[in-house]
C-alpha cells in the first residue's frame, strides 16, 4: 500500500431534510450520542458535486463509543434538499444500506421492535451471521449485524458503522477496485440467488450476486481501536437494470452520500490512486494548506468507484478534546501508527453528552 495507510471507516454520510430529527433518531435508536465535530458553514470545495456552486450546510460527525465508524449527518441550510424521485431498492448503484454492529442482535431487535415498527425479522447473512434491517425516520436502510468487538462498553447493545452495502453493475470489476485501492483483499462470501435477509428491502425478492469483502491487514492509526474492523458488501442486481441513487442530485441530498476512510499519508495515497486510474476528483488542500472543519482540521479528498459511488478520504491534523480549555490533539506531534488513549474518548464522550442533554 506504499507510504500511506487506511485505518478504517471514519463515517458514512447521511443526507437529510431535518438535521435535528435525524440525529435525535440516531441517538435514540443506535446510540450515536458523541459529537466529534459540528460545522455550519459553506461547502466551498465540493463544486463538482454541488452544481459548481458553494452550498451552505449544517453537518456533524457523531459516534457510538461501543466502537465503529460514525455517521456524518448532513443537511443543506439554504438549498431545499432533493430526495430521490424513485424508491431506492437493493442493488441500486451507490450505498443503499449502512451496516451497524451489535453485540447481541436478538436482544437489540426486541428492544427496537417495541419502539419502532419499521424493521425486519431476524435473519442470517449468507455466512450465517444474525442480522436484521431497520429504516430510519426518513427511510434510510441500516443492516444491524452481529459483531462481538467493543471499544468502550456503553449502556446500549449497538455500536457504530462497520460497513456498507453498495449496489454495483459489475461485481468482478468492483471487487478489483475495492481490493486494489482500499485493501479489501479477503472474500468472506460470494453467493448468488434469492436471499431471505433481503426480503425487507424494496425488490429484495429478486436474484442478486452478493460479495462480502474484508481486510486481512491489522488496522493501525490513531483511531484504529475506535473504528474497529469493517467490511463492504457489493450487491449486483441480476433480474433488472439498477438505477443510480444520486442520478440528477447533489452530494448531500437525502440518502447515503459517501463512505469515508481515515487515512495517513494523503499525498502518497493520491499518487497511488492516480496510478491505479482513480485520481482525486476533489482535494480540499491541493496546495498543502490546512482545512478547518469546525473545531477540527485536516484534509479531505474524494474518488469514485466504478459506478460513481463517492469514496472520501480524511487525514486528520487536529482533534478537539475540551475546546473551552484549549485542549486539542495535534496529530502531527505523535506516532501516526499508535492508537489514541481510550481515556481521551471517555472525556470527549462526557463533554459531548453534557452539551446534548
Amino acid at each position: 500500500m506504499g507510504d500511506f495507510f487506511i485505518t478504517g471507516i471514519q463515517q458514512v454520510g447521511v443526507g437529510t431534510v431535518d438535521f435535528r430529527k435525524s440525529w435525535d433518531w440516531f441517538i435514540d435508536m443506535f446510540g450515536f450520542d458523541v459529537r466529534i465535530l459540528e460545522d455550519d458553514t459553506v461547502a466551498e470545495r465540493m463544486l463538482p458535486y454541488t452544481g459548481n456552486m458553494p452550498q451552505k450546510r449544517h453537518a456533524c460527525i457523531a459516534v457510538n463509543l461501543n466502537g465503529g465508524g460514525g455517521l456524518e449527518i448532513w443537511q443543506y441550510s439554504e438549498r431545499k434538499p432533493k430526495p430521490a424521485d424513485f424508491t431506492v431498492a437493493a442493488g441500486d448503484l451507490g450505498i443503499f444500506a449502512a451496516k451497524i454492529k451489535c453485540r447481541d442482535v436478538r436482544s437489540f431487535h426486541a428492544g427496537i421492535k417495541s419502539r419502532w415498527q419499521d424493521c425486519s425479522d431476524i435473519y442470517e447473512t449468507p455466512d450465517g451471521t444474525p442480522c436484521f434491517f431497520v429504516k430510519d425516520v426518513f427511510g434510510n436502510c441500516f443492516q444491524v449485524i452481529q459483531r462481538s468487538d467493543t471499544f468502550l462498553r456503553q449502556n446500549i447493545l449497538s455500536g457504530g458503522v462497520c460497513g456498507a452495502m453498495m449496489g454495483v453493475s459489475d461485481a468482478d470489476r468492483s471487487v478489483a477496485f475495492y481490493r486494489d485501492i482500499l485493501g479489501y483483499d479477503t472474500v468472506i462470501y460470494d453467493r448468488t440467488g434469492v436471499f431471505d435477509d433481503l426480503i425487507f428491502l424494496p425488490m429484495g425478492n429478486q436474484r442478486y450476486r452478493r460479495v462480502l469483502l474484508g481486510r486481512s491487514r491489522e488496522a493501525k492509526g490513531a483511531f484504529a481501536e475506535l473504528m474497529g474492523g469493517n467490511t463492504v458488501e457489493l450487491v449486483q442486481a441480476l433480474d433488472r437494470t439498477p438505477r443510480k441513487i444520486y442520478e440528477g442530485r447533489y452530494w448531500g441530498d437525502p440518502g447515503f452520500i459517501q463512505i469515508c476512510y481515515d487515512v495517513t499519508g494523503m499525498n502518497e495515497l493520491g499518487r497511488f490512486c492516480a496510478e491505479k486510474g482513480h485520481p482525486f476528483t476533489v482535494d480540499s488542500c491541493p496546495d498543502g494548506e490546512v482545512f478547518d472543519m469546525g473545531d477540527a482540521s485536516g484534509r479531505f479528498t474524494y474518488i469514485e468507484d466504478p459506478d460513481g459511488t463517492l469514496i472520501e478520504f480524511v487525514e486528520t491534523y487536529r482533534v478537539p478534546v475540551v475546546k473551552k480549555l484549549g485542549w486539542f490533539i495535534d496529530m502531527g506531534r505523535r506516532n501516526p501508527e499508535k492508537p489514541l488513549p481510550r481515556f481521551l474518548f471517555r472525556v470527549m464522550g462526557w463533554i459531548s453528552r453534557q452539551k446534548t442533554k
